[in-house]
């Protein structure tokens, strides 16, 4: 009689759970509810917005590739004199280096994306950091610059504590987002009235809004979503901005 014997080894390993950065949407232009998600990425003074309380706005485009209408886009900005960020992928570094071009020269700031777009929770601390490494030079070798990109938004807005961390030690902020809405899907525009709606009704004073540079809504409805928020009495200011006024207190403690 013969028995086969089959010997099971189990070794440890680490399961990180990814999330994807949401909040819940209110009509009352008050910041968003992003729940358990504000306490983790405080530890890691990552934002997804100014929690000030004052009138302030800050634009940010996600730019995986170009369709057309940055162009556009970045004539708005300059007719209305509004710095955003926009965050870029190694694709749209390699298709569009005049538009880089043009958004640093114009005084926008680029923020990171990611050179491929992975999900950097089931990736290896070296492997993120490839990623955004090799972005940053990218983008200098088009824009002549010798710099991080200090700003980082995770592809899909997926992260975890241990990805949090990590770009911190690499010298990253992470930059989420308050407004938002279904814009990506070139599938699925609805007009430009849809995209001015999704995102007045949304707003709020230090609102960090996301919009995809794909999408034609968007172009169409830039315009008209600044000049109107303007007249209720927001100002827009640069993610710099932001950065600055929550370092200054401490600069001022630290010469005390």
């Amino acid at each position: 009689m013969f028995f086969s014997f089959i010997l099971i080894i189990s070794f440890p390993i680490e399961q990180v759970s990814g999330y994807g950065w949401g909040y819940k949407k209110n009509n009352e232009n008050k910041l968003p509810d992003v729940g358990k998600y504000g306490e983790m990425i405080q530890p890691y003074d990552a934002y997804y917005a100014d929690l000030s309380g004052e009138k302030y706005i800050y634009l940010t485009f996600d730019n995986g590739y170009e369709q057309g209408y940055t162009a556009d886009i970045l004539d708005v900005l300059k007719k209305e004199k509004v710095p955003a960020t926009f965050f870029v992928t190694g694709h749209y570094v390699k298709t569009a280096s005049d538009l880089i071009k043009r958004m640093v020269k114009e005084g926008h700031i680029i923020g990171n994306h990611s050179y491929t777009h992975p999900d950097f929770t089931i990736m290896s601390k070296m492997e993120m950091a490839y990623e955004l490494i090799k972005l940053d030079k990218a983008v200098n070798e088009i824009t002549g610059t010798k710099h991080a990109l200090n700003y980082l938004r995770p592809p899909r807005g997926t992260f975890n504590e241990r990805t949090l961390k990590w770009a911190t030690e690499l010298g990253y902020i992470h930059v989420f987002w308050s407004v938002a809405f279904r814009d990506w899907n070139l599938n699925e525009q609805k007009g430009w009235r849809y995209a001015y709606d999704e995102v007045m009704k949304q707003i709020h004073p230090g609102a960090i809004v996301l919009l995809h540079a794909v999408s034609s809504d968007n172009a169409k409805a830039l315009s008209k979503m600044i000049k109107e928020l303007k007249k209720q009495g927001y100002t827009f200011k640069s993610l710099d901005d932001l950065l600055m006024k929550d370092l200054l207190p401490h600069f001022i403690l630290g010469l005390e």
